[in-house]
Order: structure tokens, then sequence, then C-alpha cells
């Protein structure tokens, strides 16, 4: 399945605006984030993404993108998905959190499977959902 984050960034985004609050991103600012990279501290950024304070807000299932204006300059703001780390509101604080990897969006695995390399111990197989009929 592709990632729920994008799906879940869009839905936020517009419930926060919706409440008439500020929505803020917390922005993991790797190499491939296209930021302000004087705004940048401890390898991330807190980008306000209002109607008022952006123009051109796309969020697809790849990328936010935005023009924005820093310091009075104007700037393309490109943000890979996978590198959002949170959406929420200014005056509360309300929002979502996601993990800093696009691995945190699969549920954590179960059981010893695992053989501590990132993949499937050989030889193990994937557990189906174990689902059954309660009368």
């Amino acid at each position: 399945m592709t990632s729920s984050r994008p799906y879940l960034i869009r839905a936020i985004y517009e419930w926060i605006v919706d409440n008439d609050m500020t929505p803020h991103l917390l922005v993991d600012a790797a190499a491939e984030v296209v930021v302000p990279r004087e705004y940048v501290e401890n390898g991330r950024i807190v980008l306000n993404v209002a109607p008022l304070a952006v123009s051109g807000l796309l969020i697809s299932n790849e990328a936010v993108t935005f023009n924005a204006r820093f310091g009075g300059r104007p700037m393309n703001v490109m943000i890979p998905v996978d590198r959002v780390l949170a959406i929420y509101t200014r005056e509360n604080g309300q929002g979502m959190m996601f993990a800093e990897s696009e691995d945190g969006d699969e549920p954590p695995s179960s059981g010893g499977d695992d053989d501590g390399s990132g993949g499937k111990a050989e030889g193990s197989r994937r557990k189906g959902p174990s689902l059954r009929v309660v009368k």
C-alpha cells in the first residue's frame, strides 16, 4: 500500500484551517529538502503554512510545495512528504506527529522473525491477518 502520511497531512491541514487555527509543519531539513537554510535549527525547521502565509500550496503524495517569503525574499519550498515530522496548530499544539522514516508508517513487526538486519529471517513466512467471526 502507499504511504498514509500525505493523506493524513492533507486531512489534518484542512481540519486545522476549518477551525480557524494556524497550521505549522515540523520538517526534517535533510539535503533534499528545499527550505531557507538560515532558519534550520538542529536539522529541523518549523514552517507556517497558513493560507495567508503561503501561496500555491500543494500537498501531493510525493511532496509538499509552496511559495513563501522569508525575510522579505520569495522562495519556492519543496518538502518530500517523508520529511514532514508533524503538522500541528500554533495556537494549541493539536495535530499529529509522524515517524522520522517512511518505515514508521507501517505497524511494527510482532514476533521474533526479524534477524536484526532490517529484513526477515531466512525461511520465515509473513503471517496474514487472523480475524474470526464472533456471533
